[in-house]
Parts: C-alpha cells; structure tokens; sequence
C-alpha cells in the first residue's frame, strides 16, 4: 500500500486497518513456522504496511 493511500483514511479506518494487518501479521506468522508459508514476502510487506499505518496515526496524534 503507497503513503498516499494511507494518509487519505481517517483516524478510525486507520485503527481498523493497524487492527486488521495485526491479525494478518500473526496469521502469516503461524503458517511460517508451521511450514504452511510459501510467499514469505508477504511477512515483508504486511509489517511495512503496519509500520506506515502506525506512522500515520503517530504523526496525527503529535498534531504534525
């Protein structure tokens, strides 16, 4: 997902969205150890989406 696109939801999308890529996140996580995981790239992106989206939030809190 680009910035752009993050910075464009409101307050509450933005906790639905952190919400919803945490349970992906730990979902990918199981099936990693458990073998299950074939496209281990996903793990990378779906923790760069959550670190964008926490930003987001972060940044809008501070009032910047």
């Amino acid at each position: 997902m680009k910035p752009a696109d993050v910075r464009a939801k409101n307050e509450a999308d933005l906790e639905k969205m952190i919400n919803d890529l945490q349970d992906e996140l730990f979902i990918l996580r199981v099936k990693k150890v458990t073998g299950q995981l074939e496209k281990t790239a996903n793990l990378r992106t779906l923790r760069r989406d959550l670190a964008r989206a926490k930003t987001v939030l972060r940044e809008r809190s501070l009032g910047k």
